[in-house]
């Protein structure tokens, strides 16, 4: 593989040792590698995930390596439900949350529903990581100076909110659903940094 397309390595050494970072979607992909760089610079890393059973395999995985714990919660960004649970949950068991990564999402897929009827992409990659980053806002707050990154993707710059259909119910089309949600997760950030202080918040692309 071509070097430049590996992208640019890290160089920064920076130790996070007693630092907690919660990372939704690190079952697999950058999330997982994120997970497992966090976990090699001494972060107690929680992942986030929908499917609790493939959540373990990468906690073990990335334990066994690191040599460091790796903890769990389910969390189905899809369901207000269970993001109202898994935050409630992670509330109580990590009063400090230094890092919050939101990183999970879902693409160009067709006209499906969350449980709440919200459009798929929209809901699981905007409104489920907004509800999860304001049920914990507290927690990261308490670890200040601590961080929030929104996970979101150049696609942003072909996004368009229009709020007479911000669901899509009219003309859906899947392309133009996840550009919009990547654009969503910008403006959330933009309004996080408008709003907080102590707290570093920025969005990224892979």
């Amino acid at each position: 593989m071509p070097r430049w397309f590996q992208g640019p390595r890290c160089t920064n050494l920076v130790r996070l040792d007693g630092q907690v970072a919660v990372i939704t979607g690190a079952n697999t992909g950058i999330g997982k590698e994120t997970a497992r760089e966090l976990s090699r610079r001494g972060a107690q890393v929680v992942i986030a995930c929908r499917d609790i059973e493939k959540a373990e395999d990468a906690a073990r995985e990335i334990s066994s390596e690191t040599k460091n714990a790796v903890t769990t919660v389910k969390l189905d960004l899809a369901s207000l439900n269970s993001i109202r649970m898994a935050a409630q949950s992670l509330k109580i068991q990590q009063p400090k949350i230094h890092l919050l990564i939101n990183n999970a999402g879902i693409m160009v897929c067709p006209q499906w529903k969350t449980e709440d009827d919200f459009e798929m992409q929209l809901g699981v990659n905007h409104l489920g990581h907004f509800l999860w980053t304001l049920m914990l806002l507290d927690n990261v707050k308490e670890a200040a100076p601590s961080r929030i990154i929104n996970v979101s993707s150049i696609a942003h710059t072909r996004g368009r909110m229009d709020f007479d259909d911000i669901m899509m119910e009219k003309n859906y089309e899947p392309t133009r659903a996840y550009c919009r949600s990547k654009l969503a997760n910008i403006l959330f950030t933009k309004e996080l940094a408008d709003r907080l202080r102590g707290v570093y918040k920025t969005s990224t692309k892979p």
